[in-house]
């Protein structure tokens, strides 16, 4: 049976791959620390959970509308005007299962081969081989810890050709935990709005900000903005929901209308009982979500004052999401253990083999010479894990 060119083309997600081998490990009795988690270590809050329960019990388990809801759109539409001043109609929502999902349907919606789709790296592992699946084509743009991560209009620019379609900004960032203060998405919206350049802003760890910084979507610094970007989100990080499978995009009709069109042809509706679920934590009392945020910055702030304690280890601070990317550039090319240690890849796989952590290379996410952390697990666990990573890397 052959497969297709296409498929053949993308790679599965590392991130997946690394959290895979660390549970498979577990189940064998090894006792591996987990940082390449992507997903909060809390409960799904009681009160979204019995209104799933209060769903079943009522029998609201059949199909619903393709694109969501009224209920479900209502809240969102609500979430995002008291939350990021952001108006839109229900026919400029879809819920899908997942904001992933509603990643892969933009860009099945509105990419053709050939077109361009800018991507600032480090980027999360799947915006790539997506664009990819599109037949489109991913460029690019480079940025290091020297450059905080960044990007700036100017790097668009050196960038742009006659097909260039759309570009990708996450934030917060997974890999890097960097976030965009609102005269940063000024510059870059005003240069895509210029060139006639889709803007997918991937909010999904808007939620997840530190040191009282204000989080701002690109949408919502100025209506050309607005009219030139699909705002990504859902519920999993927020409200520890990563395993209910329920993402948003808000845009314009048209593109909405594409999308919908796109998912009626795959997955039709996203669950009814995770709907159901998330109207609840849209629309319920928000405390545990600021529960959360204060124990991950917490954590972030324990993380890193013990990774930069590590000589060679070079890590800047993250505004947001739950996320470190230190520099481990001091260690390759070098031996441990008898093992030499050439690149990121290398390293993280010595780092689980030895010191039975599981970390994920940053050449995942485009940016060789990194490693990924992910701290959405307990103090002790970071503790312990942060231990052993220090006694492997001095050989």
């Amino acid at each position: 049976m052959c497969i297709s060119k296409r498929v053949l083309s993308i790679k599965p997600s590392p991130t997946l791959a690394i959290d895979a081998k660390a549970k498979a490990l577990k189940q064998q009795g090894v006792d591996v620390i987990n940082f390449g988690v992507g997903e909060p270590d809390f409960d799904t809050p009681a009160n979204i959970k019995e209104a799933a329960i209060t769903a079943i019990n009522a029998g609201f388990t059949k199909y619903c509308p393709v694109a969501g809801t009224p209920e479900l759109k209502n809240a969102i539409i609500n979430k995002l005007k008291r939350d990021n001043g952001l108006t839109y109609a229900p026919d400029e929502i879809i819920v899908s299962s997942g904001a992933k999902h509603s990643i892969y349907n933009l860009i099945q919606s509105v990419i053709d081969d050939g077109d361009e789709v800018i991507i600032p790296a480090p980027y999360w592992v799947s915006y790539t081989d997506i664009v990819i699946l599109a037949g489109g084509k991913p460029v690019i743009i480079n940025t290091s810890d020297k450059t905080n991560f960044k990007i700036i209009p100017e790097n668009i620019e050196k960038v742009l050709t006659s097909k260039t379609k759309a570009i990708i900004i996450n934030s917060p960032s997974n890999p890097t935990g960097v976030t965009y203060a609102v005269d940063e998405l000024k510059a870059i919206a005003q240069v895509c709005v210029k060139n006639k350049i889709l803007i997918i802003s991937d909010d999904i760890y808007e939620k997840l900000v530190y040191d009282n910084f204000k989080f701002a979507s690109i949408a919502e610094v100025s209506p050309e903005a607005k009219e030139s970007t699909v705002v990504i989100n859902g519920v999993s990080k927020a409200y520890s929901m990563t395993g209910w499978r329920i993402g948003y995009a808000a845009g314009s009709k048209n593109i909405i209308s594409a999308m919908t069109k796109t998912q009626s042809q795959s997955t039709s509706n996203a669950s009814s009982i995770s709907i159901k679920a998330a109207v609840e934590a849209l629309n319920g009392t928000q405390q545990y979500v600021e529960f959360m945020r204060k124990e991950f910055e917490k954590r972030r702030n324990y993380i890193l004052e013990r990774l930069n304690a590590v000589k060679g280890v070079e890590c800047r601070k993250p505004e947001g999401a739950f996320y470190v990317f230190p520099n481990i550039k001091a260690f390759l090319g070098k031996s441990f253990n008898g093992k030499n240690i050439s690149t990121d890849i290398e390293l993280a796989d010595y780092l689980l083999d030895v010191a039975k952590i599981a970390v994920v290379p940053g050449s995942a996410f485009g940016a060789d010479g990194y490693i990924r952390l992910s701290y959405a697990t307990s103090i002790e666990n970071i503790k312990t894990g942060i231990d052993r990573l220090e006694t492997a890397l001095k050989g």
